[in-house]
């Protein structure tokens, strides 16, 4: 589908983003994490792993001093994108690779910067040693409470929020059966993990975190009766996220305040964990400015929901700039998906997250 011109993409209700803060003025070099209301974590996700593996280019975390400066500047919450996931940071039965993952805790102690964790009960990203492994019941519960205990461990009092059930549902409310462990174990092991979790790092806050769920459905259903069902059964559940991966080909999500309001009802905190919004490029595959500014809308609706629900407390994109994203390497026709182009340029998406920002910091 072709993007069309802002006016039609907006829809009903959505209003234009602010235009690009103008040179000279008060906001002109503060950084989103000081634009920012005292009590809302600004982060991103800290490119390393995973795709960038099978790039032309060396780990950018580790090699791109731009990169970093730009990361400690900006943000004041960082997110392992691949770094902590299972097949990186536990690759064989035994064997933890945790130097990336330190140096990440390091970077943000250093910064002034807290730490989400992700991921650690997941159906994708696992090593083959774990998918592939002949393993009784007893045996793969017990892996699973190893890693969780060995890595959330490791890490006690250094990580604020740990994504501890990652896309457990399908997009019709059922449990995803390519989760090894739910399929082999049962739902209850979602209970378990969090357990789990919450003994290895009490003061950590443990999060349901998923996609798709921006807008009332089955699965927000799905995942509300479960928050309700841990709640009840005193399992030490503390938030929801909502990862907010968009397209524009989709309408902005109008209705995510409600969706994360339900939660915040539960007394649970929410989060956006994931935010990025890819779009289809002309040829050439530089955007439109009528493209730039839907973006901005996009980026601005799902701040302002987050904003507008009381314990709404950590704000993620999924990285700043399209140099490293994710998202052209998954959905080849799309990109051009955060805040900043390929050599750090701010977008209209990066003005409006901080003048949203600084106008509900002076509002508060």
């Amino acid at each position: 589908m072709a993007v069309l011109a802002t006016s039609t993409l907006l829809g009903p209700g959505l209003q234009p983003a602010q235009a690009a803060t103008p040179a000279g003025s008060h906001l002109s070099n503060v950084p989103l994490r000081w634009a920012a209301p005292h009590d809302l974590r600004i982060g991103t996700a800290v490119a390393g792993g995973g795709h960038h593996l099978e790039q032309d280019y060396p780990d950018p975390f580790t090699y791109d001093k731009p990169y970093r400066k730009v990361l400690a500047r900006e943000f004041n919450s960082v997110s392992p994108e691949n770094q902590m996931k299972w097949e990186f940071i536990h690759p064989e039965r035994g064997q933890y690779n945790f130097g990336p993952a330190d140096a990440i805790v390091k970077f943000a102690r250093q910064h002034g910067q807290v730490v989400r964790g992700h991921t650690l009960l997941w159906h994708s990203q696992n090593p083959a040693w774990l998918e592939e492994g002949t393993f009784t019941k007893a045996q793969l519960r017990a892996i699973l409470k190893d890693h969780i205990t060995t890595v959330v461990g490791r890490y006690r009092g250094k990580i604020q929020q740990w994504d501890v059930a990652n896309e457990i549902f399908n997009e019709n409310g059922e449990y995803r059966q390519e989760n090894i462990f739910i399929r082999e174990l049962g739902p209850s092991i979602v209970e378990d993990a969090f357990r789990w979790a919450h003994r290895a790092d009490p003061k950590a806050q443990l999060f349901l975190n998923d996609y798709g769920v921006d807008w009332p459905g089955v699965k927000v259903d799905a995942y509300e009766a479960l928050a309700k069902q841990l709640l009840a059964d005193r399992v030490p559940l503390h938030g929801f996220a909502s990862q907010a991966h968009l397209s524009m080909r989709y309408g902005a999500p109008d209705q995510l305040q409600a969706v994360l309001q339900r939660f915040d009802d539960l007394g649970l905190y929410t989060a956006i964990t994931e935010l990025d919004v890819r779009m289809d490029l002309p040829e050439g595959g530089v955007p439109t400015a009528e493209q730039l500014q839907t973006q901005a809308t996009y980026y601005k609706t799902v701040l302002d929901a987050c904003l507008a629900v009381a314990d709404c407390n950590s704000f993620t994109i999924w990285g700043f700039t399209d140099k490293y994203s994710w998202v052209p390497v998954f959905f080849p026709s799309e990109g051009a998906a955060t805040v900043m182009g390929n050599n750090f340029e701010r977008k209209p998406a990066y003005y409006a997250l901080r003048n949203t920002l600084a106008a509900a910091r002076h509002n508060r």
